[in-house]
């Protein structure tokens, strides 16, 4: 399996003459009920289109030996599922002469094997964080950060009656001050563009392999 790119990336890639519109990946990472799903369907403009994928290798917890036939057949089903891996795909197309391709990586740490062709060719990531659990990301953050992904933390809508300090969510991932970290509603597309296009300005800020430049105004419709 390759995942550097979606399909829908490969597909705007071939179709475009030489001079024409590129298209940058970038990840939606979190851990496991981020919004991640919510987030990538409120940006794009496609979808979001959802592809389910099989890892090989990937084993469910060890329940104890089966018994029979059926116990066989469910244990087989239950590793299926164990290793089938839903991903959400979008895309986001900006005057014409840029395509950010949007791809929401898996959270569960049994995934972790893909983040080596997911991380590849990324401009950057957007880290949800929950604001109640905002220690649930670690993994993800964990991930970006080995695989040198530049990345802006965007700290999710709490419908509770407390909402924590962003700079109490960069003190519980131990974020450095040079880290953007924004609020973000990922059910409002104007608030997800805002946080896009930080991520796209920060990644350039960071030097990307290939993305040194002026930064496309992404909050604009």
């Amino acid at each position: 399996m390759v995942f550097a790119d979606s399909g829908a990336c490969r597909k705007h890639r071939k179709s475009a003459p030489a001079a024409s519109p590129v298209a940058l990946k970038v990840l939606v990472a979190g851990g496991p009920g981020a919004g991640k799903t919510t987030l990538v369907g409120s940006a794009s403009e496609v979808g979001p289109l959802r592809t389910e994928e099989f890892l090989a290798g990937a084993r469910p917890p060890s329940g104890g030996p089966g018994q029979g036939r059926g116990a066989a057949e469910a244990e087989e089903a239950d590793e299926r599922k164990a290793a089938t891996v839903a991903m959400d795909f979008g895309r986001i197309t900006l005057s014409g002469r840029l395509t950010l391709c949007l791809l929401a990586a898996p959270g569960q740490e049994r995934f972790g094997p893909l983040w080596d062709e997911l991380a590849q060719g990324a401009l950057g990531a957007v880290l949800l964080a929950d604001p109640r659990r905002p220690r649930d990301c670690l993994g993800a953050l964990d991930r970006l950060q080995r695989h040198a992904v530049p990345y802006a933390v965007a700290v999710n809508r709490s419908d509770g009656p407390r909402r924590p300090p962003k700079e109490a969510v960069r003190a519980a991932l131990g974020l450095d001050a040079a880290v953007p970290v924004l609020r973000c509603d990922v059910r409002d597309r104007g608030s997800v563009r805002e946080v896009l296009a930080s991520v796209v300005e920060h990644a350039m800020a960071a030097g990307a392999p290939g993305r040194r430049g002026s930064a496309p105004d992404l909050t604009r419709p």
